[in-house]
């Protein structure tokens, strides 16, 4: 055979060699996990996380690191169902799911894995910390009014705000004690979490209803304001803060309809207090790089201020 035909099937053997290879590590990042450990050892890696002032990590795959954990070990328990049988797992798999579960808000069932984990000796004490502060956590949870359902059927809100900011309280109050007993990591930051909950159920509820309720315009600002200046520190904050400019800018069409710019009735200075809340919140987010909000509140920004160029026209061309 001739040297420049053996180098040649050399070559394309080589090229063949490096696409099985190409093949085998793209296999390798989308299969199944094959190791309860691998499971373990990237959730307990994530267990300390701030997920109140930081987003939750990602794994390789770009899913959220909790929920993709939690459905690799259902996979694996479907997958390796015979070797699993004996039970010489079973508390370290109930007690990593509870760990997945807590995240997720599950509180109930990670209530349950954790009860499902004390046979283990080792994870006993943790495993009775966990079930006990989800269990409250659960129950605080149920206090009062949740966040509302779009595609719920049932859409009404109740209409006495007095009861609803009570039962709200109620709830903070639950939480903020279990807070106030110094638990370990993670439940600090899933008590926080808890709060803006209640936080932003409260704001959103005055939200929906303040066109019926007495003073609710205002009564839906002061709640905006009131969610940014508890939750500083939060990850959501730009959200907060784009949902406040939002309420803004909706106040401000909704006085344009009302009074048109030409109109004697229309009112300037009022005008303009609703112009600036709206445009300094969103300039507030579109200066802050690296998230994506600040992408959104530019585009909004911009749509919002063409309405105001289109006010001040209509003002002086009529």
């Amino acid at each position: 055979m001739k040297p420049a035909v053996v180098v040649l099937l050399l070559c394309l053997a080589g090229l063949s060699g490096c696409k099985s290879l190409q093949q085998k590590q793209e296999e390798s990042t989308y299969a199944p996990t094959e190791s309860v450990i691998e499971v373990v050892a990237v959730l307990r890696r994530h267990v300390p996380d701030d997920t109140y002032r930081f987003p939750p990590g990602r794994d390789y795959s770009g899913r959220n690191v909790y929920r993709g954990s939690l459905l690799r070990l259902e996979n694996l328990e479907k997958l390796h169902a015979g070797a699993l049988r004996a039970g010489h797992l079973d508390a370290v798999l109930h007690f990593t799911k509870a760990r997945a579960l807590e995240r997720l808000r599950a509180y109930d069932l990670a209530a349950q894995h954790f009860d499902k984990a004390r046979s283990n000796e080792t994870l006993r004490e943790h495993a009775e910390h966990g079930s006990h502060l989800n269990a409250a956590i659960a129950e605080a949870t149920r206090i009062g009014l949740p966040l509302s359902d779009p595609m719920s059927v049932e859409t009404s809100l109740p209409l006495d705000e007095t009861e609803v900011v009570a039962e709200l309280d109620q709830r903070i109050s639950v939480l903020t004690t279990l807070l106030r007993k110094d638990p370990p990591a993670p439940y600090p930051f899933i008590l926080r979490e808890e709060i803006e909950r209640a936080d932003l159920t409260r704001a959103r509820y005055f939200t929906h209803l303040r066109r019926v309720l007495p003073d609710g315009n205002l009564r839906a600002v002061s709640e905006w304001q009131r969610v940014i200046a508890r939750h500083g520190p939060s990850k959501l904050q730009r959200r907060h803060m784009i949902e406040a400019a939002n309420l803004y800018a909706e106040l401000a069409r909704e006085y344009v309809v009302a009074k048109p710019p030409a109109s004697l009735e229309f009112d300037p200075p009022l005008f303009r207090e609703l112009v600036d809340g709206a445009t300094h919140l969103y300039e507030a987010v579109a200066h802050q790089d690296g998230n994506p909000e600040k992408l959104e509140a530019a585009s909004r920004l911009e749509a919002f201020l063409a309405f105001t160029l289109q006010v001040d026209s209509e003002r002086f061309s009529n």
